[in-house]
């Protein structure tokens, strides 16, 4: 049985509390855009991209989704929309730190990451805006609005 300090969990204690075994091991200290390493039995060690963080909100003509991506640059972003499946992937630069000899804590993500979003409603795949702005990436689409249809009245 899992152990408890002022009512919280460890994290290997959920692990053992929940699972088997725990199901994927994070390499960057919990960060939950860190790339996840799977085991395989077929191939060994799976590692797949970091998840992006994204808000979706609606106004009453466009579809919005926004991201912080602070340190990627516009050129290393890659968008993609198709059937109504969104996709952003990019790579964040941890910069010049080859020089480091020794590591104290690491928490920040760097590295290649991926997002694939199935959009909640129909939109015009033709009129979508990324607008990258001090760290945040906005994508906005228009939606398709449904036809209004007008009943008539019969009068009996």
């Amino acid at each position: 049985m899992a152990r408890q300090d002022d009512d919280l969990l460890l994290e290997d204690e959920i692990d053992e509390t929940f699972f088997d075994e725990a199901p994927a091991t994070q390499k960057s200290g919990g960060n939950s855009a860190a790339p996840v390493t799977l085991d395989s039995e077929e191939d060994g060690d799976v590692e797949v991209p970091g998840q992006l963080a994204v808000d979706i909100y609606e106004t009453p003509d466009k579809l919005v989704i926004k991201s912080r991506v602070a340190g990627v640059n516009a050129k290393d972003l890659d968008i993609q929309i198709d059937n109504g499946m969104l996709t952003i992937q990019g790579t964040l630069s941890a910069g010049e730190d080859a020089a480091a000899t020794q590591w104290h804590l690491q928490e920040c993500y760097w590295g290649e990451f991926k997002r694939t979003i199935n959009l909640p409603v129909k939109v015009n795949e033709d009129e979508v805006e990324a607008v990258l702005k001090d760290g945040v990436l906005t994508v906005g689409f228009t939606k398709i609005q449904p036809p209004i249809k007008k009943v008539s009245v019969v009068q009996k």
